[in-house]
């Protein structure tokens, strides 16, 4: 393998092959098993090719980690073109973006593990996974503030008490913090994002199994109730899953 820089380059086909090798060991041994070594006795490689673009394990993790969280957000990005497009209301929306995330997660479950399972033992993601693994609170966020400014959101009921919780990152995400009575909304769209995750954590490795009939139809009810806490209507109707 040719270890010029244009060949070391993370960006590079030889780094696409490396990293498609340790995709497949991600697979067989999860990502404890990961390492320059490894990988490149599983790709047939000498240590050294490897080495050479990824040095340290860690290198590789965070670049399949980056490149998880990426693939994820462009299936939803894709899906809420598509639905926009289509006229969709902003729940529908929702729907169509979680459904893609879903899908993602069930095609590529060792990825899904990576970025959303245990913390691999000894890695810390570095501060270059953030704008990565932004995309996808980007993207509810974006239908969220698209229903706030149609009016498709239903005050709620109540208020997070006291000062607001959030860190400045996220209503710099958001694009600032609603007017009342929507003041609370990020805290409430944060809500959202991590039901989204916990559903598919427990779906991906099988926690809903034994307890519902039909998790696709599931799965449609769950975003439906939780989009209720930002005053957002799922139309579940329009949406039926075929199971």
């Amino acid at each position: 393998m040719d270890l010029s820089p244009s060949a070391t380059d993370e960006n590079s086909p030889q780094s696409a092959v490396v990293k498609a090798t340790a995709r497949q060991l991600l697979v067989k041994l999860g990502a404890s098993g990961l390492s320059p070594d490894a990988v490149a006795e599983a790709g047939g490689l000498a240590v050294g090719e490897v080495a050479g673009i990824f040095p340290h394990r860690d290198d590789l993790l965070t670049a399949l980690v980056i490149d998880a969280y990426d693939d994820s957000a462009a299936a939803m990005e894709q899906a809420d073109q598509a639905a926009g497009a289509a006229g969709a209301t902003a729940g529908a929306r929702l729907l169509a973006v979680t459904r893609a995330l879903r899908q993602w997660s069930f095609d590529h479950p060792a990825e899904f593990t990576l970025i959303y399972g245990s913390p691999v033992p000894g890695y810390h993601a570095p501060q270059d996974t953030v704008p990565a693994a932004s995309r996808t609170p980007a993207v509810l966020a974006g239908i969220v503030r698209s229903a706030l400014a149609a009016g498709e959101l239903t005050p709620p009921r109540r208020t997070v008490p006291g000062p607001p919780l959030l860190r400045p990152e996220a209503v710099e995400l958001f694009g600032g913090v609603p007017e009342a009575p929507f003041s609370d909304l990020i805290e409430r769209g944060i809500v959202l994002w991590s039901n989204l995750i916990g559903l598919l954590v427990f779906q991906v490795f099988s926690r809903t199994h034994d307890s519902v009939r039909d998790e696709a139809a599931y799965f449609d009810f769950a975003i439906a109730v939780a989009a209720e806490g930002i005053g957002l209507t799922v139309p579940l109707e329009e949406n039926k899953t075929a199971g």
